[in-house]
């Protein structure tokens, strides 16, 4: 049995971070509406950061007053500091979901990069774990998330152990247990693209084996190797029936830290390629992945250039219904290929060199169910 999954959509946040800050708010809206009508349940739709340092995101409170949340759809926004967390609170129970009553402590593995990313020292985030404890005491909070950053490896530090993953969980571990609140969730992050099927399969089954507590696992994975679908899908096939699986992917595939070192060449999972995946897998998503694919193009126009999913430019795998016309042209461009979703126009003029119908017994015998419909009637 495998886990149950969540997919986190990250193209609003991760995503939007790292591409202009010329994108015009009417585009960021018309995309962030797209993504709503998909199915996808839960959206980051942005973050509350200093427009200094991310651009960005200077037009979150005039996004937030103009959006129309889709319901049923979890939305929610990244804060990083108080003030943050105050410009939140502005539009939870209206536009944005409560914060879930969970204690969180959180350290990076790479003492460089945290200082990049947020002008703190791991010794800073390590230092702050016990007032953490405390408050979540204080709130009477029934359990606890421990989460590790740039878990696999540095651009800095190189790669991290194992023994270091688990080393730094631990000391989150044991505070929350003298405080005796149980930790069942863990965050996983990896900004830096450090993320192996191995490493990932490795670090969720000796967390499984330590921590039986530990039932929900989130992964934050970059994609500026290559490996990030990989490594979910390793994860997919690491954990069984006990747990939840909760994977970040941008629509895309969109995203990256400025700070990292790699800009937008970090990359996320594309989050039509998940889908695609996961629905092969028998997992049930609830995406349509035709909308979902229908965002990603238009995820495309409003950034301005191409992005990096699959399965948007060479279409989901064909059912019955869809198979391709077998006297179909020669198809050679990324444009010419859309004819699974925009019809054989886009083909048009392109080489048909065969003399003869192409013909084929085993394409007759293929079910047909619009024609077994009109047949049966």
């Amino acid at each position: 049995m495998r886990p149950d999954v969540e997919i986190v959509e990250e193209g609003m946040r991760e995503g939007m971070q790292i591409e202009s800050a010329s994108i015009a708010l009417d585009d960021k809206l018309r995309l962030l509406d797209a993504l709503g009508r998909t199915g996808l349940a839960s959206i980051n739709v942005g973050s509350f950061v200093s427009p200094k340092w991310v651009p960005q995101m200077a037009q979150m409170d005039e996004l937030l007053a103009r959006f129309e949340p889709v319901p049923g759809v979890h939305y929610f926004a990244l804060a990083l500091n108080q003030r943050g967390v105050e410009r939140r609170q502005e539009y939870v129970g209206t536009k944005l979901a409560a914060e879930p009553q969970i204690g969180v402590t959180s350290v990076h593995l790479c003492d460089v990069f945290v200082q990049r990313n947020t002008a703190k020292t791991q010794a800073d985030e390590l230092a702050t774990i016990p007032a953490r404890v405390a408050r979540a005491v204080q709130d009477g909070v029934g359990e606890a998330s421990v989460r590790i950053n740039a878990a696999w490896g540095s651009n800095w530090l190189g790669g991290f152990s194992l023994n270091d993953r688990l080393a730094m969980i631990q000391r989150q571990v044991e505070a929350w247990d003298e405080a005796g609140i149980p930790v069942t969730h863990t965050w996983i992050g990896d900004p830096m693209s450090w993320n192996t099927p191995r490493a990932v399969e490795e670090t969720l089954a000796a967390i499984v084996e330590r921590w039986p507590s530990i039932t929900t696992f989130h992964l934050h994975l970059h994609d500026g190797r290559g490996m990030a679908l990989l490594s979910a899908y390793q994860a997919f096939r690491t954990l069984d029936e006990r747990h939840t699986l909760v994977l970040d992917a941008s629509i895309g595939g969109m995203g990256g830290c400025p700070y990292c070192g790699n800009g937008r060449a970090t990359e996320m999972i594309p989050t039509e390629d998940l889908v695609h995946l996961l629905e092969a897998e028998g997992v049930q998503t609830g995406v349509d992945l035709a909308a979902l694919i229908g965002a990603a193009h238009l995820a495309e126009e409003v950034v301005g250039h191409e992005l990096y999913g699959h399965v948007s430019k060479a279409g989901p795998r064909p059912g019955p219904e869809e198979l391709y016309p077998m006297d179909m042209p020669l198809v050679e461009t990324i444009e010419q290929a859309q004819h699974f979703r925009l019809g054989p126009s886009v083909y048009d003029g392109c080489p048909s060199p065969w003399r003869a119908p192409i013909t084929s017994a085993a394409r007759d015998k293929i079910r047909d169910p619009i024609r077994d419909t009109i047949q049966e009637n």
